[in-house]
């Protein structure tokens, strides 16, 4: 499937929008990345939809407290009886343990009820996209009743690597209809952590903990992170699309420029997060966040990873989600991105691919 979608500096949405209604989220989708679309995620539609909740559905002794907005694994009940459930789930890829209810992913299930709202976008997209939470990121936000991280146990690391597993499995089911390819993220913020005294953990268990999420998706895989990372370490996983924060981090990935070089090779897909998600886009254009992409793919040139690879292996993003932004700030953010997708697409897209994607 990776060989056959061409990526052409098509524009894509990271998730999250800050729209309370899932309509008014999708006209932003579908008005500026209809190619590629994205289903919203909508956190200020209810706290159901914080990226952390968002995934938490049937995970044993979740806790979630919408009064006080907060989420937890209670230890102290018998989690057996839970884990056992989860456990025959997984082995008998029973893919409905890992169905999103809508009061969890309203803007999914809009989708999921109406089948032809994304017929009027052009001919149909290419591709479409979905999201879930990274085992990491979650193991390390989610804590216990005593507040300590649920990633540091390691019957509750396994059982989260494979619920989210089972989640990204069920989501990709139900996007595959859309679209003939599907695109599904891994959202892991917190490998901006990984190799710092912040996170105990060791390369071989953030590769098992990915890789076994991965191994849940049939389609193209991909992988976000928003910081500054050991980009090295999610380029050995199986993941066919690296999306990182290039406004800020574009240098920190050019030294990797083997692992990159060896990454494009196998055919994967570099997601460009060049569009700021936040304040310091309003000073900025689709004509300048173009010349800052450009001179981000020259930092690997120089190291020696071929131009026409990167070149050919591009889409844009904003550098994050928007659901924290106002709603004229994240539309500016999603417009910059499609705006700074036409321009590369007119530098680098022959017009056959063009026209085609």
């Amino acid at each position: 499937m990776a060989d056959s979608f061409v990526p052409a500096w098509l524009p894509m949405a990271i998730g999250s929008f800050p729209q309370p209604e899932p309509q008014a989220a999708w006209d932003l989708v579908l008005k500026y990345t209809p190619v590629v679309p994205v289903w919203p995620q909508l956190p200020r539609r209810s706290f159901l939809e914080n990226m952390y909740v968002q995934y938490s559905e049937a995970f044993p002794g979740v806790v979630v407290d919408l009064a006080s907005e907060k989420i937890y694994i209670d230890r102290s009940q018998n989690l057996d009886r839970d884990l056992e459930r989860l456990y025959v789930a997984y082995l008998q890829s029973e893919v409905e343990f890992g169905a999103l209810s809508p009061r969890y992913a309203a803007g999914l299930h809009h989708l999921l009820n109406q089948p032809d709202l994304l017929s009027s976008a052009n001919s149909g997209p290419a591709a479409i996209k979905g999201q879930v939470t990274g085992p990491v990121s979650w193991g390390l936000s989610v804590v216990d009743q005593n507040r300590r991280p649920v990633l540091y146990d390691d019957i509750l690391a396994d059982a989260i690597a494979k619920h989210l597993r089972l989640k990204a499995t069920w989501q990709e089911a139900k996007l595959k209809p859309y679209a003939p390819h599907t695109i599904m993220f891994v959202d892991e913020p917190y490998m901006s952590s990984f190799g710092s005294g912040f996170i105990s953990l060791s390369r071989d268990q953030v590769l098992t903990l990915l890789q076994e999420v991965f191994d849940g998706i049939s389609g193209l895989k991909g992988v976000h992170c928003c910081g500054n990372t050991d980009w090295s370490v999610l380029l050995e996983t199986s993941v066919n699309i690296l999306n990182l924060d290039a406004f800020e981090y574009a240098e920190s990935l050019a030294l990797y420029p083997e692992a990159v070089n060896a990454f494009l090779e196998r055919g994967g897909i570099i997601a460009w997060g060049i569009v700021p998600a936040g304040p310091a886009c309003e000073g900025q254009t689709a004509e300048s966040l173009t010349e800052r992409l450009v001179k981000a793919i020259d930092l690997l040139v120089a190291k020696g990873v071929p131009a026409e690879r990167l070149l050919t292996a591009g889409l844009v993003t904003p550098s994050c989600g928007t659901g924290s932004l106002d709603p004229p700030l994240a539309e500016k953010v999603v417009s910059l991105t499609a705006g700074v997708s036409a321009l590369m697409r007119a530098r680098y897209v022959p017009t056959s691919n063009a026209s085609a994607s």
